[in-house]
């Protein structure tokens, strides 16, 4: 009886994937086409191990923010996505993120000094569950800021020259 109760529990649990507007990592390419019927989806336009196909859409809402997203697929299942939204929004989609993700494994500002004296602030958030990774940078008063999220050593392999 135990073990019946256990596996209900953990079936109505979420899965601990990270997503976008419902698109997981793993995620056939169709539900990237569904989930974003405006996507553009094709080859990449260069050789890598990481990914062979990439889907773009350019006008999607994010945790209540406009934003661009870019898939990369391997074997027809989502590898990666990157999310860029205006800085503007950061709080916001910071505190989304977190609902959504989770705690963040880490969290960070730092500020670094350049040459001429001026500084440059850097915010970064780190989520890590099993293989996956999300990591949100942002340069304090830059206009954009970055979600990137992967499987594996898919940040490493993506622009690798082979």
């Amino acid at each position: 009886m135990e073990k019946i109760a256990l596996i209900l529990l953990l079936a109505a649990l979420p899965a601990w994937s990270f997503d976008a507007n419902g698109v997981a990592l793993g995620a056939p390419e169709v539900d990237v086409r569904r989930a974003f019927p405006s996507a553009r989806c094709r080859a990449l336009e260069w050789k890598s191990q990481a990914a062979e196909r990439r889907c773009d859409d350019a006008r999607i809402v994010f945790g209540g923010a406009q934003a661009r997203i870019t898939f990369y697929l391997k074997a027809d299942r989502v590898q990666a996505f990157d999310l860029r939204f205006d800085e503007r929004n950061l709080e916001r989609v910071t505190g989304f993120l977190k609902s959504r993700y989770g705690k963040p494994l880490a969290e960070t500002r730092e500020t670094i000094e350049r040459r001429g004296g001026e500084t440059r602030g850097i915010y970064k958030i780190l989520w890590e569950k099993g293989a996956e990774r999300a990591v949100l940078t942002s340069q304090l008063k830059a206009k954009r800021v970055d979600l990137s999220v992967w499987l594996g050593n898919f940040d490493q392999e993506i622009y690798r020259i082979r």
